[in-house]
């Protein structure tokens, strides 16, 4: 869960920036910030905009959810993960990178860390390039889906060898 305190610099870097590109710090901005920050998770934009349409006073477009996220991606607010089920995004302020675990027969995600790999990563220098996080995706199956496909091909087997 996030701290206050942590919102608070995610609201005073979100403003500075708004103020280095000319633009207006307007309540809608910071409304979608907030729901943002009070979202567990990776989450979509329509994720979002239904929660805000749900919870806030705000009547939001689904452009200005998109606009405003743009503008949060750049500003170093949140990232964008790519998965094998669809796009999704996840706070950047105040959180450690990790790894993702992702099931390519369900689309579950699973967030993990491993230290070996974490300082291993940290350790890369990587020529006129300066890393600022990462996110690393492994792929395969979770245990559910692991376990309906051995049954499945245990199944197969079986009904092969009767045959």
């Amino acid at each position: 869960m996030e701290t206050e305190d942590q919102f608070k610099v995610c609201c005073e870097k979100f403003a500075e920036f708004l103020k280095l590109q000319g633009l207006r710090k307007t309540p809608e901005r910071f409304a979608i910030l907030e729901a943002i920050h009070a979202t567990e998770g990776h989450f979509t934009p329509e994720a979002l905009l239904e929660d805000i349409l749900n919870k806030q006073r705000f009547r939001l477009s689904r452009a200005t959810i998109y606009n405003n996220m743009e503008l949060m991606l750049e500003a170093g607010l949140i990232r964008k993960l790519i998965f094998t089920d669809g796009i999704r995004y996840e706070k950047n302020v105040g959180f450690e990178s990790h790894h993702h675990l992702v099931c390519t027969l369900c689309g579950k995600v699973i967030e993990c860390q491993d230290d070996v790999v974490k300082s291993t990563i940290e350790a890369m220098r990587v020529k006129k390039f300066t890393t600022t996080g990462y996110a690393l995706y492994i792929y395969g199956l979770c245990s559910r889906c692991s376990a309906a496909q051995k049954r499945r091909q245990k199944k197969l087997m079986s009904k092969n060898k009767t045959e």
